[in-house]
């Protein structure tokens, strides 16, 4: 088992748990740091997809953020997350959808409630380009003038899809961060 150190706020210091795996790859300190110092996140609703250990969702509720939902499919990243949540005792604040992005898209309607501020798209990079087409799709659940920020490998070029538009684009190494808006 590994650990994941928040950076800032509430929760900074505090270390959550990863796993010791491929099949999540939590975004590292100086890539988060590089994030979370030029986004807002007061007062926010999030949705982390591809959860993993939370460290992103975590992280916004550290800072502010009103209420983040995580979504995850993988079951020791579930137990992990879990235990996370409880020992940040931020149960208030959260809550965990046990599925996949593309399930959990087909079954619940964009156009009713929860719609979010601030979207984490960070699947692992193994799954490149299927997951990341699909990820995108997300565009759907974001309120007016919401973001996405996607997680993706710096050596291929940043996803596009019909809707949003990207309003930022950043090379960190091995991870890149494009973050999008709504294209009206």
């Amino acid at each position: 088992m590994s650990r994941v150190r928040l950076i800032a706020g509430t929760l900074g210091g505090r270390f959550i748990d990863a796993p010791d795996n491929k099949r999540t790859h939590p975004m590292s300190e100086r890539v988060r740091s590089a994030l979370f110092n030029k986004l807002d996140v007061q007062n926010k609703t999030i949705l982390d997809t591809f959860a993993g250990t939370g460290s992103l969702g975590f992280e916004a509720l550290s800072r502010g953020a009103k209420f983040t939902t995580f979504i995850e499919n993988d079951h020791i990243a579930l137990k992990i997350l879990a235990k996370n949540i409880e020992a940040l005792n931020v149960n208030s604040k959260t809550k965990i959808i046990k599925t996949s992005v593309s399930n959990w898209m087909q079954t619940t309607n964009s156009t009713v409630k929860n719609k979010y501020d601030i979207i984490f798209i960070d699947p692992p990079y193994y799954t490149f380009p299927a997951q990341f087409s699909t990820a995108l799709k997300l565009k759907d659940y974001l309120n007016v003038d919401g973001i996405m920020i996607l997680s993706y490998p710096d050596r291929e070029p940043a996803p596009t899809v019909n809707g949003v538009v990207v309003v930022d684009n950043r090379s960190y190494g091995d991870a890149a961060l494009a973050v999008f808006r709504l294209d009206f």
